[in-house]
């Protein structure tokens, strides 16, 4: 798969649009749509950061949903 399909599949599974995705990440608009219409390619990089931030806050609104969120520290 190439990387800008990878980018629209991750962007697709957020359920946001570009300008959300765009505004989420702080990245230009501009940018983001040339690296999902091919015009330029996206690092390999910044698609596995973004999929990384995109798991853990799913992982971080799960657990306070469930209550289960709570802060553990070490005395």
């Amino acid at each position: 798969m190439e990387a800008k399909d990878e980018l629209r599949k991750l962007r697709e599974s957020t359920g946001m649009n570009r300008k959300e995705f765009c505004e989420y990440f702080e990245i230009p608009y501009m940018t983001e749509t040339d690296w999902e219409l091919g015009n330029r390619r996206v690092p390999q990089y910044l698609l596995r950061l973004m999929a990384y931030k995109i798991e853990t806050e799913k992982l971080a609104d799960k657990r306070n949903k469930d209550g289960k969120g709570e802060e553990v520290t070490n005395r």
